[in-house]
């Protein structure tokens, strides 16, 4: 893990190291407070609760986080530093979890910065802060799988547009796996259990489980898996690549 926390540290700082970070937590921010404010209706519900916040986290993800992840490695590829990165007495697995750790704590602290909301929800009511503790966990949760698929992407590409765009597509399937929108294409072809199967990976239907204040072990289990079978297929991929 020593090895590890080091990639993370030195990855983390080349966020800070260029406007990159900044301009992504100002967005963020911004959009997640207009959301939350303006088509929200925060204060129009009436209601001590932060549901017209968490409740566009999704969507703000599908597009912010692929931003992110995007550059994880394809512009290591690119640049050729991912050859420099492998000579160091490090393995590829600790390389990967070091920039995805990075990755994520960096969406977490950008996640944090929003707690302004969270005191304002509890200076104008009295809120079950307990459910908006686990809403906090589900959507650090939902970001660590959106960076997950990303990083996969960005393994499989040097070019940062590609690994962007490749990344919104998967996430946005999974996102809607329970949708007809998606079950649709396999409907017809495929058995029910199938089908039952694909609908339950949806992120969806995970994190508004955990929005409700239910931290349920199943859920836990989705986002572990999830984001341990997409950085193990970005391993694979950086793997080949090296090969070839």
């Amino acid at each position: 893990m020593r090895n590890v926390g080091i990639i993370m540290r030195r990855e983390l700082a080349s966020y800070f190291a260029t406007p990159l970070a900044y301009v992504f937590i100002l967005i963020f921010l911004v959009l997640s407070s207009a959301f939350t404010f303006n088509l929200g209706n925060f204060f129009e519900r009436g209601q001590a609760d932060l549901q017209s916040f968490f409740y566009w986290h999704p969507w703000l993800y599908l597009f912010l986080i692929p931003a992110i992840s995007m550059r994880l490695w394809a512009e290591e590829r690119k640049s050729g530093s991912i050859e420099l990165l492998m000579t160091q007495p490090v393995t590829l697995w600790e390389a990967v979890l070091g920039k995805y750790f990075a990755a994520w704590l960096f969406a977490g602290m950008s996640l944090a910065m929003t707690f302004p909301i969270w005191l304002t929800v509890n200076y104008l009511g009295n809120p079950d802060n307990g459910t908006i503790l686990a809403a906090y966990i589900g959507s650090l949760l939902l970001a660590g799988g959106y960076l997950a698929i990303g990083s996969c992407m960005s393994a499989v590409t040097n070019n940062q547009v590609i690994a962007f765009i490749l990344a919104v597509v998967v996430c946005f399937l999974v996102l809607l796996a329970g949708f007809p929108l998606v079950l649709d294409w396999f409907r017809g072809w495929l058995p029910q259990w199938l089908l039952n199967a694909i609908a339950s990976l949806s992120f969806l239907t995970h994190f508004e489980s955990i929005k409700k204040g239910v931290i349920d072990i199943r859920d836990l289990l989705y986002f572990g898996m999830l984001g341990g079978f997409f950085l193990l297929a970005t391993s694979i991929a950086l793997d080949l690549r090296k090969a070839q």
